[in-house]
């Protein structure tokens, strides 16, 4: 909240010989929180400074940060209610000021951290590794990116859960060739994944393309209904134990991306981009955005990279280094360039992942999913695990029961 420097008075309080510290009144202000940050406003830094006189005259000086914001009343009611209740104090004079742009971003960056550390229970377990696969614009080809990185995966042996959360872009069912309809399990009041073993491995799918009628269906939802559909695919799906879960996210950042940062601050980002220049400009604003979140960015993975004819001749179709260049401005990993295949078409079309196939991308991507694994993004490890650990005492105590 913003707004240029004024003063405003309470009405007077009860008096006594001994005014508050400063201290005792800062104590009471981290007790006044910031409705639209959820975050008291002393560790918010927007207290700036307290006065005690002795004749119990209390100066508070608060910083806001947004012009016009209506929540100010509230702030000052809730300063004027706390501080005017210690003994000692006969007035409240209220200071108002606006915080720098420096100290805006830091509290900004605090508020966020906080929202991460306090985020809402869902049924994904703690021993799964999250991969949000994110881009800067649609069309380089992340839900491709993600089906074939899930099938590598269940190849080599891993359950792995996909979320479709590109709800307007649904793609992943034609993808993998599965159909169905989520349905819910009378036992435990949650929605069933559809499951498709590839292998060794599993995979666990829930997509928008499982909820309508036809894959050509249009939805015309807004931010809130897509929101209210990514926290159902974290709180009502019966995920059960994964050892990766790969979400495949809308393009740019937008309600989506913030709220699943909101729901899953455990989780990482893979951030795929095509080798021109424009698509590694825009993909920089998904870094930003998911460490602004405080979610780790993994590594980047450059998609449609150059054509390989059969005699071995490349052919940079969309330009040249555009994966190196973001890996290398935003301070991650290069993890891989996937080269353009015909067979990565057909296997989209014909839901069979190239990745399970033979040929130059089924390659790359064996080597992508080999770096993740033993180094980028390895799986949770179980022995030792708290949250595995947890599991095994209630696992007993029901067993006990």
């Amino acid at each position: 909240m913003r707004g240029t420097p004024s003063t405003e008075h309470s009405h007077e309080s009860r008096a006594s010989d001994e005014p508050p510290s400063e201290e005792q009144v800062f104590a009471l202000l981290r007790g006044v929180i910031d409705p639209e940050l959820g975050s008291d406003i002393v560790e918010l830094g927007m207290a700036k400074a307290v006065t005690v006189d002795s004749d119990g005259l209390v100066d508070v000086t608060i910083a806001l940060t947004t012009s016009g914001c209506p929540l100010r009343a509230q702030i000052q009611r809730d300063v004027r209610a706390r501080v005017g209740s210690l003994p000692g104090v006969s007035r409240v004079h209220l200071t108002w000021t606006e915080l720098t742009q420096e100290e805006k971003a830091a509290t900004m960056a605090k508020a966020r951290w906080n929202v991460s550390q306090n985020a809402p229970d869902t049924e994904i377990p703690a021993t799964t590794k999250v991969l949000m696969i994110a881009s800067g614009k649609g069309g380089v080809g992340k839900s491709s990116v993600t089906v074939n990185m899930a099938a590598a995966l269940a190849e080599r042996g891993y359950t792995v859960g996909i979320m479709d959360a590109d709800i307007w872009g649904f793609s992943i069912p034609r993808m993998l060739g599965v159909e169905g309809r989520l349905g819910a399990s009378p036992e435990i009041g949650k929605i069933n994944p559809i499951e498709m073993s590839v292998g060794p491995g599993l995979l666990k799918i829930v997509s928008m393309g499982f909820l309508v009628e036809r894959e050509e269906t249009a939805l015309m939802w807004r931010g809130l209904m897509l929101n209210r559909a990514v926290r159902h695919f974290c709180e009502d799906v019966a995920w059960g134990e994964m050892d990766y879960l790969l979400i495949d996210m809308p393009p740019g950042t937008g309600d989506v991306q913030m709220g699943l940062a909101k729901m899953l601050p455990r989780a990482e980002m893979v951030i795929v981009t095509t080798p021109a220049l424009a698509a590694q400009k825009v993909a920089v604003r998904v870094a930003n955005m998911g460490r602004s979140n405080y979610l780790r960015v993994v590594g980047v993975i450059e998609n449609m990279s150059a054509y390989v004819t059969p005699d071995g001749e490349e052919h940079a179709l969309f330009g040249r280094g555009g994966g190196g260049a973001l890996a290398a401005d935003i301070g991650v990993p290069l993890l891989g360039s996937i080269p353009l295949d015909g067979a990565v078409a057909l296997g989209g079309d014909t839901g069979r992942p190239v990745a399970i196939g033979e040929g130059p991308a089924a390659d790359a991507y064996r080597e992508i999913v080999e770096l993740l694994v033993t180094e980028a993004a390895p799986p949770i490890e179980m022995a030792g695990c708290t949250a595995r650990l947890l599991a095994a005492a209630e696992e007993a105590l029901d067993a006990v029961d």
